[in-house]
């Protein structure tokens, strides 16, 4: 069995290291941050908590992938010494997609088991209740989860997929080589089947959340928040308007012995909570006022806007990205039968080849590439806060600091999950040839014997390039369930449309309240006041 240098693990996995120490770090502050303190449990906070951490680690390791098949050769097109060694090459692919699928699998059991487990376990909660019936209740529930994941893996394993196609198929004749091996495990199948589905499920959610949180997340750093002092005069404006309304209502029965009817009752009970609403939001709003928070703003305000532009013009060449890729694939591809696979990038890509050419300053391209999928993820969760978790048209839970639900906080965290599985399929599509080959080259012997040193692609000799196991599971899957393919590719066009669309929709809304999140009309308590009490 081949050897993989030490140095070679060093490089590549003492980053990976750093990135899961921060992904920890990460995961304990925002699911501290939304949690609301009054009905939250130990066990519920640390589920949510290993759960996102699952999710992040998975996409994490992508550009750990991408790094160690770029990090084989050279700039000249030639293997480094140590990686002549096929079995060397075969050792670290196969390290790779082991790791993706245990992380795979641990996003089903998170998905199907534990956090319905814990969900059900949570509402079962009750004064009266014991440790042991709130399990029993959990169980009795999530065995239906487990089963529909048991269904699934089954027809996973035992559907009929297209076969590798044979050596006479031209456009297939540099691309059958790469499923070679891949795909004869019954295991495999039922895997690459149960999270293709879930993948696409989150594509769904990505197209809603991410596309507009994009949007979203830098407008609002843009456009800034209210001056908590010119919402309290409008607040104290309306709190003056509604006391008119309410002395109108009570004049009217003041000198009659008639009762009140019902409309003007029903009126008079509206104002009144009004009434209460208003007089919390002041309360918030002088806090804020005199927090300070509120008086250094005017410091890191150009900072917030500096940020905000660049995160659009980032979020718009992830666009035209996505664009240039989707049209490339429409008009060169192999077609929808085999999931749109393009055997070589010919339009522009300019994401991607600004990738690319970092890869020859270490660690450009790996810091870069993670700064990226930090945006995606915050976009992300900034599309959630802003949306909030809809059933159809019901609204079930929102997302506020300190105020979330955790029953709220468990659905996010399953939420996250699946739109994080869709980001690898988005990142492939968005830059394919960086998260294919890297900055991989190799040396082109194929006009009239002149050397000459070219991007990897697939049409490349055998042997000499190495494909990243991300992009070979998904061309691989892509051809074999060539509708997960097809689905995929025109999500794209479904996300640049509502990207699109929630561009609009931001541009139009009014700027944040200085204490946006923190007082909401459906509160039954005062429960948001606990916080202005001295401690």
């Amino acid at each position: 069995m081949a050897t993989i240098p030490h140095s070679v693990l060093a490089v590549g996995w003492i980053p990976f290291t750093v990135v899961v120490l921060l992904i920890i770090l990460f995961t304990l502050f925002y699911v501290r941050y939304f949690r609301c303190k009054r009905d939250s449990e130990t066990s519920t906070t640390v589920t949510a908590v290993l759960a996102l951490t699952v999710a992040l680690l998975t996409v994490a390791l992508v550009p750990v992938d991408i790094f160690l098949v770029s990090y084989m050769k050279e700039q000249d097109g030639t293997f480094k010494e140590w990686a002549n060694d096929s079995d060397t090459r075969d050792a670290i692919e196969n390290m790779m997609l082991y790791a993706y699928y245990t992380m795979y699998a641990l996003e089903i059991v998170f998905m199907f088991l534990v956090l319905p487990f814990m969900y059900f376990y949570y509402e079962e909660y009750d004064e009266d209740s014991t440790t042991r019936s709130r399990i029993c209740a959990g169980l009795k529930f999530t065995i239906v989860f487990v089963f529909v994941a048991g269904v699934l893996l089954l027809v996973g394993a035992f559907i009929p997929t297209q076969a590798t196609p044979s050596m006479n198929e031209t456009e297939w004749e540099k691309l059958q080589d790469l499923f070679e091996g891949l795909g004869k495990n019954r295991g495999e199948n039922a895997l690459s089947f149960c999270i293709s589905i879930l993948t696409l499920i989150g594509m769904l959610l990505l197209v809603i959340y991410t596309a507009y949180g994009m949007n979203a997340l830098p407008i609002d750093m843009i456009f800034g928040t209210k001056s908590a002092k010119d919402e309290i005069v409008e607040v104290q404006g309306d709190y003056d308007d509604i006391q008119s309304e309410i002395a109108a209502i009570r004049h009217k029965y003041k000198h009659t012995r008639r009762s009140m009817s019902r409309k003007d009752r029903t009126k008079l009970n509206d104002l009144q909570d009004k009434e209460k609403l208003i007089k919390r939001r002041e309360r918030h709003l002088e806090k804020a006022d005199k927090s300070w928070c509120t008086k250094c703003s005017i410091l890191w305000r150009p900072f917030e806007i500096l940020t905000g532009i660049i995160l659009s013009l980032l979020a718009l060449l992830i666009l035209l990205s996505l664009l240039l890729t989707s049209i490339d694939k429409l008009l060169h591809s192999l077609g929808p039968k085999t999931g749109y696979i393009l055997p070589q990038k010919t339009l522009p890509n300019p994401l991607d080849i600004t990738l690319v050419y970092c890869q020859a300053i270490f660690p450009l391209d790996y810091v870069l590439m993670c700064l990226i999928i930090v945006y995606f993820v915050v976009a992300t969760m900034a599309g959630i806060r802003k949306i909030g978790i809809w059933f159809f048209c019901l609204r079930m839970f929102k997302i506020r600091p300190h105020k979330t639900k955790t029953q709220g906080l468990l659905f996010m965290c399953e939420i996250m999950m699946l739109i994080i599985l869709a980001l690898n399929v988005m990142f492939y599509n968005t830059v394919p040839q960086y998260v294919t080959f890297g900055s991989q080259k190799y040396i082109d012997l194929s006009h009239n014997d002149t050397v000459t040193v070219e991007q990897c692609n697939t049409g490349a000799p055998r042997d000499e390039c190495v494909m990243t196991q991300m992009s070979t599971l998904l061309t691989k899957y892509f051809y074999q369930m060539w509708v997960f393919g097809a689905c995929y590719y025109w999500a794209n066009w479904a996300f640049m449309g509502i990207f699109l669309l929630g561009l609009l929709v931001a541009l139009c809304k009014k700027r944040r309240s200085a204490i946006d999140g923190e007082v909401d009309k459906d509160d039954d308590s005062d429960d948001s006041d606990d916080e202005l009490l001295p401690v």
